[in-house]
């Protein structure tokens, strides 16, 4: 298992044909596939996923994926009737939820409106759902074009979209040897798997040192204390766990590598330098707030170079749509350009309007901020297919900084304009993961194209009104809805109000340097005899962005699988999939029931025991 980030071909017929032979399900002629009962369950389970997104989002700063909860849910109720959906069906029950799922975030309900609040704005309903619908649909749309690149050809793992894709089979029972029986087989591991995860998160809910043992606490004066203020500590949730058997060896190395880079050794130089002497983990003035710098530029350098090393793919992607045949001719299936090209025109329009209506943004400064999101998609959707982590928050800062220079003074125009970024990140990554979940299954891009449309439409419905629900029965940044996303996008509104001169000291030097390594990797890549040595530079930026542990996390999920595949190479090549499937599911399942712990203000074992 090793994820392959470069094209063995430009992008010929050859490697549409290579590709594939990742498909693990080959549909019945004529199966049922965009179904109205598949388009309202999905969308009816997403938006509710959308709704406790908003509140968790606004509570912790980090929103659950519906995928695999919507495809679990909708097959069970239909299953309880004796009406089971066809394995296509439920691929776009999966897809539509996910799209309605997203909503929280690529409405901009955790971060921007949030932060816009802070700083003493408020905008009615209707304004919220025009401009949530605008920036979700913008990312749907910049994704399409990189379907082929980043699926079919690279064949990027997307950790999230496969374990959905391994869900849904299980489920259907479907195996491809033994009679069945492998299929059985990889249904019971996989149950068991989702179980003993779900079974765990509920119990870390109660014993929040079940997720995450301070050993720093526990062993005070020791090495796990100066480790932990640098966010090297111990987390054990099952879905990051899982994703280390999906990601590749290289990737959860390469997540390591990041992480004692940036948080071992430039986080404590820029603190001891004077350069970040405020509290670490702080955007305005800490560590994180300087080490994100350059983790952006080179993630941002990477993605780009890669991408103009297959400019001929990407050249096909336009002349021919989303995808090709295998015999190199154009799909029927396919996403058409005039659809997605339509649509990010009309959408660019949209959002020019609403931005000077809304916001009092030109509406070139809108055009800028819609470009660059653009170009950000594509790092986005490249890191979401490696790691399985969306750096939304990376995204939306790079364009903070530009609009720090384009428009220096003006928080909201800052704020918003990255909004459009976070949006584009958020619901690109997202619909490549589904896109992912359907190469797999042989279903049509057409018409997850068209249930992820759908899925945006139903999810702003209930997404609005939740947010609007919550943040006026308690106050955003209080105890109730503390906000860190908002928090953190506020912050760097009003610093980088300041223009570029408010980018911490030598900031500019770790990024210029960064940015030569990030174009470096992808040109090395290219001597046969070096390139199994290299890092992800993408993963590597992934790490310098999120804290330590989240990295830690995947990099011990990849040690279990190596040494599971040392002692039975067989079984890893049978289960581990299902297994790492069965972790991520367990986890995104019971996260919406503690989610409603959480809303409910239900106390955790300590606080009923009153310490």
């Amino acid at each position: 298992m090793s994820t392959t980030t470069e094209a063995p071909d430009a992008g010929g017929p050859e490697a549409e044909q290579e590709a594939a032979s990742e498909q693990r399900y080959f549909p019945e002629p004529g199966e049922a596939q965009l179904t109205l009962r598949a388009l309202v369950v999905g969308c009816l389970v997403g938006s509710v996923a959308a709704c406790t997104n908003v509140y968790i989002g606004l509570k912790i700063g980090w929103t659950f994926g519906a995928s695999i909860t919507c495809a679990v849910l909708g097959y069970a109720l239909f299953a309880s009737t004796g009406k089971k959906l066809s394995v296509l069906e439920t691929n776009i029950t999966q897809t539509a939820g996910s799209a309605a799922g997203q909503m929280a975030s690529a409405g901009g309900f955790v971060a921007a409106i949030p932060a816009m609040k802070m700083l003493g704005y408020d905008f009615p309903w209707y304004d919220l759902v025009g401009w949530s619908l605008a920036v979700a649909f913008l990312g749907v749309f910049f994704a399409v074009p990189l379907r082929r690149q980043m699926v079919v050809v690279e064949k990027l793992r997307f950790p999230t979209g496969t374990a959905t894709c391994e869900t849904v089979l299980a489920m259907h029972g479907h195996g491809d040897d033994d009679g069945g029986q492998a299929a059985l087989k990889k249904a019971r591991v996989l149950f068991w798997a989702t179980g003993g995860a779900a079974l765990y998160t509920l119990a870390f809910y109660f014993v929040p040192e079940l997720e995450a043992p301070p050993l720093h606490v526990w062993f005070p004066g020791t090495v796990f204390a100066g480790l932990a203020t640098w966010s090297f500590t111990l987390s054990l949730g099952p879905s990051l766990f899982g994703a280390g058997f999906l990601i590749g060896p290289r990737v959860a190395w390469s997540l390591l590598l990041g992480a004692i880079v940036a948080w071992g050794v430039l986080a404590p130089h820029a603190q001891a330098q004077g350069w970040a002497p405020g509290a670490v983990m702080s955007y305005k003035d800490g560590a994180r707030g300087w080490i994100l710098w350059p983790g952006v530029a080179l993630m941002v350098s990477e993605s780009l170079t890669a991408l103009l090393l297959s400019w001929k793919t990407f050249v096909r992607a336009f002349r021919f749509g989303s995808t090709l045949s295998e015999g190199g001719q154009p799909d029927p299936e396919s996403i058409p350009n005039s659809w997605w090209m339509g649509g990010l025109a009309a959408g660019s329009a949209l959002t020019c309007v609403l931005a000077q209506s809304i916001f009092g943004i030109p509406w070139w400064m809108t055009l800028i901020a819609v470009a660059l999101s653009s170009v950000l998609a594509v790092v986005a959707v490249r890191s979401t297919g490696e790691t399985d982590i969306n750096p939304v928050g990376g995204m939306g800062k790079v364009t903070q900084l530009v609009f720090g220079a384009v428009s220096p003074g003006s928080t909201g125009t800052n704020l918003m304009c990255a909004a459009i970024t976070g949006a584009g990140a958020s619901q690109a990554g997202d619909m490549m993961q589904d896109l992912k979940t359907g190469h797999l299954l042989g279903a049509s891009p057409r018409k997850q194209f068209l249930a992820q449309l759908v899925g945006i439409l139903t999810g702003v419905v209930l997404v609005v009104p939740a947010y609007r629900l919550f943040t006026t029965a308690y106050p955003i940044g209080g105890t109730k809805l503390t906000a860190p996303a908002a928090n953190a996008w506020k912050a760097m509104a009003e610093l980088l109000a300041q223009g570029l001169d408010a980018l911490p000291p030598h900031a500019l030097t770790a990024v210029t340097l960064a940015t030569l390594v990030g174009i470096a990797i992808p040109l090395l890549r290219k001597i046969a005899t070096i390139r199994p040595w290299l890092p992800s530079g993408l993963a590597m930026g992934i790490a310098f962005i999120v804290p330590a542990y989240n990295s830690v996390q995947m990099f011990l999920g990849l040690l279990v699988w190596l040494v599971w595949r040392r002692l039975s190479p067989d079984s890893v090549k049978k289960y581990d999939f299902v297994l790492a499937s069965g972790l991520v599911a367990g986890e995104g399942l019971m996260g919406l029931v503690n989610a409603g712990l959480t809303i409910g203000e239900v106390p955790n074992l300590w606080q009923m025991l009153g310490k």
